[in-house]
C-alpha cells in the first residue's frame, strides 16, 4: 500500500470515528448500554455470516473464471482478491482502487496480466448486470417509501441507477457490436482531444483501444462457456442477496421481529445504489444518514437505530477494509504455472 493510500485509510478511520460520535450526540448513553447487553447475538452472528458468504462467494467467482482455462489457483489465493478489493474500494472515491488492486493481487498469484485483466472484466459484466436487475426489482418496490421519505434523495438513486445501466449497455456493445463500439469511442473522445495535447490524447486513445480489444477478445471466448456464466450469475446473485440481507439480520438482533423482510432489503439495495455515486471514499456520511432516515420507520428507538447503524456500518463497510489490510499483507502461495504444466 502506497504512502498516500495510507494516509487516506487514517483519514476514512478517523471520519469514521468522527461520524459515529456525531451520531452519538443525542441518544442518551445509558440505553445504548442497555440495546448492546440485550442483543440477541445469534442473530448478529448470522449478519456477520452473510458477509463470510458474501466474501466467499466472490472468492469461489474468481477462482471459477482464473480456473476456466486450466490454470490452478487455490481459494487461499482466491479469497485474497474481494478481500484487498474491499480495501481500496473503501478508500477510494467511486470505488474506483478497487479493479487495479485485485489485478494486482492476482499477478501476485502467479495469474498473467492478461488473463488477469480478462477475469477481472467478466466478473464486473456479471457482478454490474445482477446490481442492476435487483435495483429494477428494489425500485418497484421501495422507491415510493423512498420518495415520501427523503424526495431529494430518490433522485441520486435513480441517477446510480442511470450510471449503472449505462456501464453494462456500453459493456453489451463491446461483446457484441466491437466495431461500431470503437468508432463510438472515437467520436466520444474528439470533444476531449480539444482540450488536451495531442500526445496525450492518442495515449489515451491507444489505451481504450487495448482495453476495447482485450475485454472483446475474452468475451468471445467465455460465450463459449456459457455453462460457466449461468453459474456465475446464479452465485452472484446469492452473493448480493447475504449483502443486502444484513440489516435485516441486525434489526433482527435488537429484537425487530415483525419487519418486512422483502422492503427492509429492496431498501438496502437503494442505500447501496446511493452511496456508489457518492464522491467521498465508502460514501461516508451519505450512507449513515441514508440509513438512519430510511429506517427510521422500522426502528423508532433513537439508541437502537443509532446502534443498528454502527453494527451495519462496521459489517458493511469497515469489517471488508481491516480484512483487507490482513489480506494485503499476507503472502499468496504463488506457484509456477509453467513448471507445473511440464511437470503434468
Amino acid at each position: 500500500m502506497s504512502r498516500r493510500n495510507k494516509v487516506v485509510l487514517g483519514i476514512m478511520l478517523a471520519l469514521g470515528i468522527a461520524i459515529f460520535g456525531f451520531s452519538l450526540r443525542n441518544v442518551n448513553l445509558h440505553n445504548l448500554g442497555h440495546d448492546i447487553l440485550h442483543i440477541h447475538w445469534q442473530w448478529l452472528i448470522v449478519a456477520v455470516i452473510c458477509m463470510l458468504l458474501y466474501f466467499g462467494i466472490e472468492a469461489i467467482i474468481t477462482r471459477m473464471f482464473v480456473t476456466s482455462n486450466g490454470d490452478h489457483f487455490s481459494f487461499r489465493d482466491a479469497i485474497r482478491i474481494p478481500l484487498i478489493e474491499q480495501l481500496f474500494n473503501g478508500i477510494t472515491p467511486f470505488s474506483s482502487g478497487g479493479q487495479p488492486a485485485q489485478l494486482i493481487a492476482l499477478m501476485q498469484s502467479g495469474v498473467e496480466a492478461g488473463r488477469a485483466s480478462s477475469v477481472l472484466l467478466m466478473k464486473f459484466v456479471v457482478f454490474q448486470a445482477m446490481i442492476v436487475i435487483n435495483f429494477m426489482f428494489s425500485l418497484l418496490i421501495g422507491f415510493q417509501y423512498l420518495a415520501e421519505k427523503m424526495s431529494y434523495l430518490s433522485l441520486f438513486v435513480v441517477f446510480g441507477f442511470v450510471i449503472h445501466f449505462t456501464v453494462i449497455i456500453g459493456l453489451l456493445l463491446i461483446m457484441y457490436w466491437h466495431g461500431f463500439t470503437k468508432k463510438l469511442i472515437s467520436w466520444i473522445l474528439i470533444p476531449i482531444g480539444w482540450f488536451v495535447k495531442a500526445e496525450r490524447y492518442d495515449r489515451w486513445k491507444q489505451a481504450l483501444d487495448e482495453k476495447v480489444d482485450t475485454f472483446y477478445k475474452e468475451s468471445v471466448r467465455i460465450k463459449t462457456q456459457w455453462k460457466l456464466l449461468i453459474k456465475v450469475f446464479v452465485m452472484t446473485f446469492f452473493q448480493l442477496l447475504f449483502y443486502y440481507l444484513v440489516p435485516y439480520y441486525i434489526m433482527l438482533s435488537l429484537g425487530y421481529t415483525g419487519i418486512n423482510i422483502i422492503m427492509v432489503t429492496s431498501l438496502h439495495v437503494l442505500i447501496v445504489m446511493v452511496i456508489s455515486i457518492f464522491p467521498i471514499p465508502g460514501g461516508s456520511g451519505g450512507a449513515e444518514y441514508s440509513f438512519d432516515v430510511l429506517f427510521s420507520s422500522f426502528i423508532h428507538s433513537n439508541s437502537k437505530l443509532v446502534l443498528a447503524m454502527l453494527l451495519w456500518r462496521l459489517l458493511t463497510y469497515y469489517f471488508g477494509i481491516f480484512a483487507g489490510m490482513f489480506a494485503l499483507v499476507t503472502k499468496p502461495d504463488r506457484i509456477d504455472r509453467k513448471i507445473k504444466r511440464n511437470k503434468e
